[in-house]
């Protein structure tokens, strides 16, 4: 890292930790080519960041692998896991970690 600001990777620059799990807004939302789902892991842990339709479908799998403390991003396309431009609607983003599920609404417009 290059001690200003966020390093690549998401983590926190400044040795700072946040203090629980958070999974922030999307921006922009709504969006039509791309969005960044910021999220806060407390500790180091195994995350797993996931995008659903309304029906409950999943469309795609952001992430899915062990992450060290800190702010994190991702960033979705508006495409399924087949690469495939998903239609416009509501879609929901979903943060799990362990046993706890975080979600949050997004509006993808095209």
């Amino acid at each position: 890292m290059n001690g200003h600001g966020k390093g690549e990777n998401g983590g926190e620059a400044d040795g700072i930790l946040p203090e629980k799990l958070s999974l922030f807004g999307n921006y922009p939302n709504p969006f039509n080519l791309e969005t960044t789902i910021e999220y806060a892991l407390p500790e180091d842990t195994k995350v797993r960041l996931i995008v659903y339709n309304l029906r409950g479908r999943e469309v795609r799998t952001l992430i899915d692998e062990e992450q060290t403390a800190g702010t994190r991003r991702a960033s979705w396309d508006g495409r399924d896991s087949h690469g495939r431009e998903v239609a416009s609607s509501v879609y929901f983003v979903r943060l799990e970690v362990g046993d706890i599920r975080l979600t949050r609404k997004i509006l993808l417009q095209k």
